[in-house]
């Protein structure tokens, strides 16, 4: 019965959110939530569930807030506006220069993580040079979303935060193995950019349309390059307000130092994301209301996401501890062919914590990534002690599936 329930509740989840019949909150909560209900737990043993599973996401959904809430800080005080500007005027009138300089401008908008935000700013700057051009508008949305693909590995990107969520490992320890992985990605997806502009200049130049064009982008079509801020954030009358030129360095320094920070893992993600927006509200906007202000400006896209990761650990942490993810497992194991075992990848868990390890345990000690060497009779009751709860919660559905 936990299989059963456990399968059909991925795939009522993966149904309605495919269909857009409802927000992510309300399919990922509520659906395990009534499969729970459904399969005999009471509403007190799904409530430890939750709030098993919301103890595992809630340092990843702070980190993520207080991300959002930094960066957003940092573009009104105007960090991204000269790197913006000098990516549009080195665009030129060359297709390939345009399109790879869209894509360097996605890949510096989407610093924030705030896939909104970086096609409000990369879209308004680039659509009149591709217009006056006459270059696709298909190729401007390829490229930003190129750039912005590639820098959804950042750790307070949506799939990392995601995959830190499921797999209970730190956004910022996911996020450094693969920093050689984006580094190569950004200097591909730079690579296709103009692959695509040649294309663009060949195809215009075979049409005869408007590659003619040789003069200067008039500066009223890059004026967009500081880009409006999405709704609800800053509006063309009180940008200027918030922009703090004498404060550029500054600035710099502090998102360096603050990235610098996650990559040496000086402190926890959220940590450092905390002090980083401390620091930065000091400096850019000293004073309560206007603090506050900036604050709310940004806290739309900060709780959607942390809903969000909220609603991800109800889900986890009932069909983990429900024992669903386990019968699961054990169907799906049980359908592979008992010679093919072996030639399956394996992976060595902790006796003492059951976490994933990168190197195998010893027959004597549980070496691992997460716990000291203890002994393998101690391992063996620490693992024991902690299966208990779950098998006494497991019982009301164990019983009704024997039945």
């Amino acid at each position: 019965m936990l299989t059963l329930a456990g399968f059909l509740t991925i795939g009522v989840i993966l149904a309605l959110l495919l269909s857009n019949r409802v927000a992510a909150v309300v399919a990922l909560a509520g659906v395990p939530i009534l499969a729970a209900l459904l399969t005999g737990f009471s509403p007190t043993e799904i409530g430890k569930f939750a709030a098993d599973g919301i103890k595992g996401v809630a340092p990843t959904a702070t980190m993520f807030v207080f991300a959002i809430v930094f960066f957003g800080v940092m573009r009104d005080a105007g960090l991204f506006d000269p790197i913006i500007e000098r990516i549009v005027k080195l665009a030129g009138n060359a297709p390939v220069t345009v399109a790879v300089a869209t894509t360097a401008l996605a890949i510096v908008a989407h610093l924030d993580g705030a896939g909104a935000t970086t096609f409000l700013i990369a879209i308004p700057a680039m659509l009149p040079v591709f217009d006056r051009l006459g270059m696709s508008r298909l190729v401007l949305a390829t490229c930003v979303g190129m750039g912005a693909g590639v820098m959804n590995l950042m750790p307070w990107g949506g799939p990392t935060a995601r995959a830190a969520t499921t797999t209970g490992v730190s956004a910022n320890e996911l996020w450094l193995p693969l920093i050689p992985a984006q580094i190569a990605g950004i200097v591909t997806v730079l690579v296709f950019a103009a692959i695509l502009g040649r294309r663009e200049q060949r195809r215009i130049a075979a049409a005869g349309g408007p590659s003619a064009f040789t003069g200067p982008v008039d500066s009223d079509d890059t004026a967009d390059a500081t880009a409006p801020a999405p709704s609800g954030e800053t509006t063309d009358a009180s940008t200027s307000t918030l922009r703090r030129p004498r404060l550029y360095w500054v600035n710099v320094v502090l998102t360096l130092a603050t990235i610098g920070a996650l990559v040496f893992s000086v402190s926890t993600p959220e940590l450092i994301f905390l002090a980083a927006v401390v620091i930065a509200l000091l400096i850019n906007y000293p004073g309560l209301k206007v603090q506050t202000a900036r604050i709310e400006a940004h806290a739309h896209g900060a709780m959607l996401m942390a809903s969000t990761l909220l609603a991800a650990g109800v889900f986890l942490g009932i069909l983990d501890e429900s024992g669903m993810i386990e019968a699961m497992a054990q169907s799906a194991a049980s359908v592979i062919p008992a010679g093919a075992a072996p030639a399956l990848p394996s992976s060595s868990a902790c006796s003492a914590c059951r976490c994933r390890c990168s190197s195998a345990p010893t027959p004597t000690t549980s070496e691992c990534c997460r716990c000291s060497s203890v002994s393998a009779s101690s391992s063996a009751s620490v693992a024991s002690t902690s299966r208990r709860p779950r098998s006494s919660a497991r019982r009301p559905s164990d019983s009704r599936s024997a039945r």
